[in-house]
């Protein structure tokens, strides 16, 4: 038999959902996406899932953050999905009317969710804040355009240029160098 952590002796605050009427087979998917995740990260992932489980998992995962801010007194943006996992619960067994008098049994499965998130190391938690220091930029230097920005920048100055029903230049200075070509033009021909 293996010996290791049991499933009741991993640190960490918890929160359970029981008899949720998803199969684990479903939720496990999503579960193994979050494992190891920043709470903050694990919740955007889930908020924009488009599987069904996702909220159920969502309210799961807001409860155990909830129950470590609120009993441990742990700040929300220093935990972490630590350990995640959903087990089968009781299957609900129906009937089906079938051909020749006959019946076949459906299983709606049931499954217990279970997120337990933790706290980053102080190492962790300084290396994650370095990093979210160097990608903050100060508000008074002068950012300069991306590519997507300088892009959507030309795409404006194109658009303006169509939109201008003579034909002429939309900029100022456009127009300027429109004028010294025709005083050179002039000149030549005069």
């Amino acid at each position: 038999m293996a010996t290791g952590t049991k499933t009741n002796e991993r640190p960490g605050t918890r929160a359970v959902v029981r008899y949720a009427r998803v199969s684990a087979t479903k939720a496990r998917p999503l579960l193994d996406e979050i494992r190891g995740q920043s709470v903050g990260g694990a919740a955007e992932f889930l908020a924009f899932s488009e599987r069904a489980v996702a909220r159920v998992i969502g309210r799961c995962l807001d409860s155990a953050v909830a129950n470590a801010v609120n009993n441990v007194a742990i700040p929300a943006d220093e935990l972490y999905v630590s350990a995640c996992f959903a087990d089968e619960g009781p299957t609900l067994q129906r009937w089906r009317p079938r051909a020749r008098g006959r019946a076949t049994r459906i299983r709606k499965r049931t499954c217990h969710i279970t997120v337990i998130v933790g706290r980053y190391e102080e190492d962790e938690l300084t290396a994650i804040r370095a990093r979210e220091a160097g990608r903050a930029r100060p508000v008074d230097s002068p950012e300069e355009p991306t590519s997507d920005r300088r892009r959507g920048l030309r795409a404006r100055a194109r658009d303006k240029k169509e939109a201008d029903p003579e034909g002429q230049a939309a900029s100022e200075e456009d127009a300027v160098e429109n004028e010294a070509g025709e005083d050179k033009a002039e000149r030549e021909a005069g």
